[in-house]
């Protein structure tokens, strides 16, 4: 990315409404050879398709204004949820630095069609789908209301998603040190819902993230939709600590934190200072 990340996760809505324009050739090459190199920090693939909705046979109630969309599976296997979240997260944040616009959907596709696209097999899970093109100069009545009604554009402050050495404190911008930023970003993250599920505890070099899971979200045949969003945040903090020029590492080990039932732990981040 050309442009700053932090600039395109401050700017970048998601998009429901579109102008109709095709994609620009340049565009599109950029777009298709992004797809090709999308990495995670768990190293798990994640297979990326541009799918045509005329000739797949794919719909959404909720978009206006473009035929494309983009679709990714994945093996059910362990953390491939987070990977998968982070790894789509990318992709749209690569498609804001286009000036492309993208919404991750999962209820409202028309989802056999996409599955039979992606030729999805038992063994994996196709959880989110995006249109993509050019954004509409205005939103349609629909996208506005639905935005309205999850309050998108709210998001939870500082100190209540993020903590100092134990979940009994909580972590203030001022002293989050070399993670202040990214930790600013992975707040302004998307989530279904708006439910913004991450949690996460700074203990010195370590940043350990959790999922708080949220009931009504759980049993899933997707799977645990809201590790995906753990994932999107997971892309928002990690993108941005390369960018600071951060030397970092992930790692699976759960420091024992005490927690209460609905909060599971995730990974780890550690730095290299």
């Amino acid at each position: 990315m050309n442009t700053s990340v932090k600039d395109i996760i401050r700017k970048r809505k998601s998009v429901r409404t579109f102008s109709g324009e095709s994609l620009r050739s340049e565009d599109r090459q950029e777009l298709d050879r992004f797809l090709k190199t999308v990495e995670n920090p768990f190293d798990i693939p994640i297979e990326f398709r541009v799918l045509d909705a005329k000739t797949c046979g794919l719909s959404s109630p909720v978009i206006v204004g473009t035929d494309e969309y983009v679709a990714a599976k994945v093996r059910r296997i362990p953390q491939s949820e987070i990977a998968y979240g982070y790894s789509f997260e990318s992709f749209c944040l690569f498609a804001a630095s286009l000036g492309i616009g993208t919404v991750m959907l999962a209820a409202t596709i028309s989802r056999g069609a996409f599955e039979k696209a992606m030729e999805l097999k038992d063994t994996e899970v196709m959880p989110v789908a995006s249109p993509i093109g050019y954004p509409a100069e205005k939103q349609s009545v629909r996208e506005k209301l639905m935005r309205k009604g999850i309050k998108a554009d709210e998001r939870l402050p500082f100190e209540t998603l993020f903590f100092e050495n134990s979940f009994a404190r909580s972590l203030s911008p001022e002293r989050a040190g070399i993670f202040q930023d990214a930790l600013e970003m992975t707040r302004l993250a998307p989530s279904a819902g708006n439910k913004q599920p991450w949690r996460a505890v700074v203990c010195g070099d370590k940043v350990h993230f959790y999922e708080k899971k949220t009931k009504a979200m759980q049993n899933n045949p997707l799977g645990d939709i809201q590790k995906v969003d753990v994932g999107i945040a997971l892309a928002h903090f990690d993108l941005t600590l390369k960018e600071n020029r951060v030397v970092r590492h992930f790692a699976v080990k759960d420091p024992g934190l005490e927690t209460d039932e609905q909060t599971e732990y995730i990974v780890t981040c550690e730095v290299n200072r």
